[in-house]
């Protein structure tokens, strides 16, 4: 791809953070949306939850790209929590969707955040992209942020979903809580760790959201996930072979639920989620086993 003005929202979290990394290592202007008063022309002010978006501050990017969300496992989903999970993806995707539509020449392409919980649990079946949608929260929630980037679809802009899985990454996410676990010998299954977890290194994450930015016939939902899905027990062992550490403090699913609350049903529950759309597109994964992954990450 050419140089190019794009827009990230979310750049400061663990997939923007490295995204803007490897575009701007490119050469590409990047523009982050933050919610403070912008403190150089490569910032954009905005405001998800009220709707603001400075949309002349978009002018001449040719690419937006959102991954701003509040995190699904930094808090108990109480009543409260889960209305900040909504608002932060649904509220601010219709914000920046309609600023995209709003500009006399609109961005090329719109890529959107969103996950494979999409999909709720899936049990042992294997799920690509033309799977409908599932039950729970969650599910719901992934539903209705893909809806609000209507605006920039129904303007013809060029929009994809980024459904993505687990991330293996040190710095964050689901990982970054895992490896300090397994590095002090805690680590182990949940539950009864035949549930699938579906996995994408940080690395192949950003390699694929570019492999979208460029690819200009490519749109509508793509699974960012490893090709194999694994059992959250088969992952227990990888992380306790790599790491050199026995992984054998398995938590009950009781526990969790206690713990947990109805988050619980999700880290329980089986996802085994593939990207078919991906690899036909000629996607090539730098990291696709879990080992190779881990040792990445």
């Amino acid at each position: 791809m050419e140089r190019s003005r794009i827009a990230v929202a979310g750049a400061s979290g663990l997939i923007g953070g490295a995204l803007v990394r490897s575009l701007a290592a490119d050469g590409h202007e990047v523009v982050r949306l933050v919610r403070r008063a912008p403190r150089g022309p490569d910032e954009v002010r905005w405001d998800p939850e009220r709707g603001r978006v400075d949309a002349a501050g978009l002018t001449g990017c040719e690419v937006v790209v959102n991954l701003a969300a509040a995190g699904v496992g930094d808090r108990r989903w109480t009543p409260e929590y889960k209305r900040v999970l909504r608002d932060s993806r649904v509220l601010g995707t219709a914000a920046l969707a309609e600023a995209v539509a709003s500009l006399p020449e609109p961005p090329r392409v719109f890529l959107n955040g969103s996950a494979i919980g999409f999909y709720g649990d899936t049990g042992e079946r294997v799920v690509d992209e033309d799977a409908p949608p599932g039950d729970g929260f969650l599910a719901g929630l992934c539903v209705e942020w893909e809806e609000a980037a209507a605006p920039a679809e129904e303007a013809g802009v060029r929009t994809v979903f980024l459904r993505t899985g687990l991330v293996v990454a040190r710095g964050g996410g689901a990982w970054g809580r895992l490896f300090p676990l397994f590095r002090a010998g805690l680590g182990g299954r949940l539950g009864d760790g035949r549930q699938y977890w579906s996995y994408i290194a940080l690395h192949d994450e950003v390699a694929a959201i570019r492999h979208l930015i460029d690819r200009e016939d490519l749109s509508g939902p793509f699974n960012l996930t490893a090709p194999r899905p694994l059992t959250n027990r088969e992952i227990t062992a990888a992380m306790g072979r790599v790491l050199h550490r026995p992984a054998v403090c398995a938590v009950p699913a009781g526990v969790l639920r206690v713990v947990l609350g109805e988050m619980a049903g999700d880290v329980l529950g089986s996802q085994r989620v593939v990207p078919r759309r991906l690899l036909e597109s000629g996607f090539r994964f730098a990291f696709p086993g879990i080992e190779e992954a881990i040792r990445a990450a």
